[in-house]
């Protein structure tokens, strides 16, 4: 069992993994509301390199040689760039040139942007293990803070980011859910 960066066999699987954590937002993001075509357009994203769900964004956590498990990260100052692919796919699909999606990152963060278990491999650590590959990535490319958002609604998955040091910072708004946005310093850590 492995953490390595996702590869072109892994995208199905990514695919479903990612729509398991955003929930909902996938598909506002894919202008989508059959599971299948959202499980499309994530794939096609996937591949695609330069926008926030590309391969070169995600870890993968391997069970059996399989992804059981993802990360998908990136630098805030780099959403704008990240999120123009997913809006231009927007525009094109709604006809609307104004549309517009909820910025979930600031700007001087490292940002993990959605994190999942396959439900067959939760409660075995994957998560932590993730969240600290994430964090070593970002310590390692210099990166002073992490961040994330959790809806204040999964106490579960509060209760682990906090118990893992990050600290809830402020309230923010994502596809009309509240969440709270979650802060780490990295600035302590050791390779």
């Amino acid at each position: 069992m492995t953490i390595k960066q996702a590869s072109a066999a892994d995208t199905p699987a990514i695919a479903r993994l990612i729509l398991l954590a955003i929930g909902d937002i996938a598909s506002q993001l894919t202008s989508e509301t059959d599971e299948t075509k959202i499980l499309e357009r994530l794939e096609a994203f996937i591949d695609a390199e330069g926008n926030r769900f590309s391969r070169s964004c995600i870890l993968a956590k391997e069970a059996k040689g399989v992804p059981a498990g993802m990360i998908l990260c990136y630098h805030g100052k780099d959403a704008d760039l990240l999120y123009e692919p997913v809006l231009e796919h927007l525009r094109r699909k709604t006809g609307n040139p104004d549309i517009a999606i909820d910025r979930e990152t600031e700007s001087d963060e490292y940002y993990i942007d959605a994190i999942a278990v396959d439900p067959r491999h939760q409660g075995q650590g994957f998560a932590k293990q993730l969240i600290d590959a994430a964090e070593r990535k970002a310590a390692d490319s210099g990166y002073e803070r992490i961040a994330l958002n959790v809806d204040q609604t999964n106490e579960k998955a509060h209760a682990l980011y906090s118990k893992l040091g990050y600290v809830a910072d402020k309230q923010i708004t994502i596809n009309g859910h509240s969440f709270w946005h979650m802060v780490k310093p990295l600035h302590r850590m050791t390779k």
